[in-house]
């Protein structure tokens, strides 16, 4: 059986603590919903914030809901080396001694003194997808997509399984545009 995996397109954003976002839009603040996103529950805020590191600054980066209990930033490798920043590669929410930045919104701004990341590619599954496809959590696969110019197989890509997840790849913009993603896509897992 093929097992066929949508793949998505994670440009640069921010979740942020409640903590944080008062700070960074005042007291009380509630993000306002410019769209749902594919992971149930999650959206794209219209809010948006500046990352600043040592080079330069990162402006109009969108934040993603709900808040989160702590902070993080998740950049490409790209964005990482233009704004001066030593981003490590992990799994969104392994924040322990990565990179910090300086993020600013309206209302004041943060200094994270870690919560700088470049996301690891992976693939949020549903429990049954995973057992449909003889898939573990945290199991690390590759995954083939064809392109019309720019085919190419990712290595490293952890496996994420939970109930409340919809199946889907979720891979940065350096990696997108290595592959040639564009549009709906779809990616095949070896």
């Amino acid at each position: 059986m093929e097992k066929k995996i949508l793949v998505e397109v994670s440009a640069r954003h921010c979740h942020l603590s409640k903590e944080h976002l008062d700070i960074l839009f005042g007291q009380g603040y509630e993000l306002t919903v410019k769209k749902e996103l594919s992971q149930p529950g999650q959206f794209a805020a219209n809010e948006k914030i500046k990352v600043i590191g040592p080079k330069r600054e990162l402006a109009n980066v969108s934040i993603l809901g709900p808040t989160r209990k702590e902070s993080q930033v998740e950049i490409s490798l790209t964005d990482a080396r233009s704004i001066g920043i030593d981003a490590p590669i992990r799994e969104s929410g392994d924040i322990k001694d990565s990179a910090g930045c300086t993020i600013v919104g309206p209302k004041g701004q943060v200094e994270l003194k870690e919560g700088v990341i470049v996301a690891k590619r992976h693939i949020h599954i549903t429990p049954e997808d995973a057992m449909n496809y003889g898939l573990k959590d945290k199991e690390v696969v590759s995954v083939k997509i064809d392109t019309d110019q720019r085919s190419t197989i990712l290595g490293d890509v952890v496996i994420r399984v939970r109930n409340d997840f919809s199946s889907a790849m979720h891979i940065d913009t350096d990696e997108g545009n290595a592959a040639g993603v564009s549009g709906v896509q779809y990616g095949i897992i070896l």
